[in-house]
Formats: C-alpha cells, sequence, structure tokens
C-alpha cells in the first residue's frame, strides 16, 4: 500500500527493538528516510542491518540517552545535517516502571519521568523548527491505556503516561496552526524485550515454560485471546504518521486488544 510517505525523514526514539523498530521498518518500506535512537550502538546497528536487509533502503542509527537535552539536540542536528529536516517524530523510548505507593522511591518516580516526558518534551522541542517547515509535520507519542485509566499498582508509568497524553492534547492545539498532527498511541500487552526478559527469569525457575506458555498465560486478560505483535502497533504508527491520517490530530489510539475500560 501506497501510503504517501516517500522521501519523508523520520525520527524514532526507542527505535533499536520492539515498537520502535516495528515502526521503523514500517516506514521504511514506504520509503520514508528513517533515523532510530536509542542508548546501545550495538543494538541499534544490529536493527539497522536488519531494517535496511529488509528493505533495501538507508536507515540511520544514532546513539541518544533522550533524558539528556544536550544528546537529543544531536541527534536532530545529525539528521538534518544528513537529510535537511524532520517531518515525522516518533517519542517512543520507555520502559514499564511498575509499583505500589509504599515501594516507589523519589529516584523511580524521577527516572521513569525523566525518560518518559522529559524525553518527549526534549524531542519534540529541538525537532520544531524543522517540523514547522516541512508541509505535513507528524508527532506521534507512545503512551499506555494505563495513562487514561490506571489500575493499583501501576505508578510511576500511569503518571508518566497520563502526563505524555495530556502533552499530546496540549501540542495538537498548540502545532495546529503549522499543519503539524500530534496523536498518541496507548500500547497494551506487545511482545517484547521486557516481557521476553520476565520469561527468561520464570524459565531459569521451570525449564517446562516455554515462551508460548508465557504469551498464553499474558493473553488471559486481553479480550481478543493474544498478545500483540510489535508490527501491529509499528503499522499504526507509519499510518498515523501519513496523509492518509491528514485530519487526525490530538487522538489517542488504543492498541491493546480491547483491554482498556474506556476509549
Amino acid at each position: 500500500m501506497n501510503l504517501g510517505l516517500e522521501e519523508k525523514v523520520a525520527v524514532i526514539t526507542g527505535g533499536s527493538d520492539g515498537i520502535g523498530k516495528a515502526a521503523a521498518l514500517s516506514m521504511s518500506r514506504e520509503g520514508v528516510r528513517v533515523a532510530i535512537a536509542a542508548r546501545d550502538q550495538s543494538k541499534l546497528d544490529a536493527a539497522v542491518a536488519d531494517i535496511s536487509d529488509q528493505t533495501q533502503n538507508r536507515v540511520l542509527g544514532i546513539s541518544t540517552d533522550v533524558r539528556d537535552e544536550d544528546s537529543v539536540r544531536s541527534l536532530i542536528s545529525q539528521v538534518v545535517d544528513e537529510w535537511g529536516g524532520i517531518d515525522i517524530l516518533v517519542n517512543n523510548a520507555g520502559t514499564s516502571s511498575t509499583s505500589r505507593l509504599e515501594d516507589m522511591s523519589n529516584e523511580i518516580m524521577t527516572a521513569d519521568i525523566e525518560l518518559k516526558v522529559y524525553g518527549a518534551v526534549y524531542g519534540t522541542r529541538h525537532a520544531l523548527p524543522y517540523l514547522k517547515k516541512s508541509d505535513s509535520g507528524v508527532i506521534i507519542n507512545t503512551t499506555t491505556p494505563g495513562g487514561k485509566a490506571p489500575a493499583a499498582g501501576t505508578q510511576p508509568t500511569a503518571l508518566s503516561r497520563a502526563a505524555g497524553i495530556s502533552l499530546t492534547k496540549t501540542w495538537s492545539k498548540e502545532f495546529a496552526e503549522f499543519n503539524i498532527r500530534v496523536n498518541t498511541i496507548c500500547i497494551g500487552l506487545i511482545k517484547s524485550g521486557q516481557h521476553r526478559a520476565s520469561w527468561t527469569r520464570m524459565h531459569e525457575d521451570n525449564p517446562d515454560y516455554s515462551l508460548d506458555d508465557h504469551w498464553q498465560k499474558l493473553s488471559q486478560v486481553v479480550p481478543l485471546g493474544r498478545v500483540g505483535e510489535a508490527d501491529e502497533a509499528g503499522d499504526v504508527i507509519c499510518f498515523l504518521a501519513s496523509p492518509k491520517a491528514s485530519y487526525v490530530t490530538g487522538t489517542s489510539v488504543n492498541i491493546d486488544g480491547g483491554m482498556s475500560p474506556v476509549v
């Protein structure tokens, strides 16, 4: 399918694995010039090689710590130096961090907010001058349904993701005059590195517990009856970044198999 994204330039944070990598692959297939960012250069190099091998298109992998504004500024500058501008920004960097109040230290809370909220702010702040120059700038923030309807014991992630949803709505109104669209995808249970890591720990204790067993166990709380694939989120990101979604802004899209109790 041609989504009309050829020659657009995209920056995707948290792009070396999972949803970020899936979005990069989907966009690269559409002819987007993609730059992925993460902290681990070796993982970035592997992701770049994999995406380029599948799409035959060049991909940039730039080591970046989104908690550090200077690092984000450098990321944006390198992409602009290479490709002349930025049309799409995907603020995707983040991991799940959950605990109850009595177990949540200030350090845990601050680290989560720095990664997910400040990271999105830094990325948007430094990409904004170039998004304004684009004829169709797009910002997509990765959040969770828990940012809208949190369950017990889901802080600080629910807190930082609620902030991301709030930023999405605010920015959609602030940047509309520049024809910049801003949306968020609210991610539920998706096959990811962190879930595979939890399976590894459980598998060490019980060698008979397979990865398929793990997905089946997790899927019991999903109305659709399965854990989602990363590319199912990546393809939605790609669509939202495209002219096919040109009248969609200030919106959150649940990608959760029906888990969220709210729309």
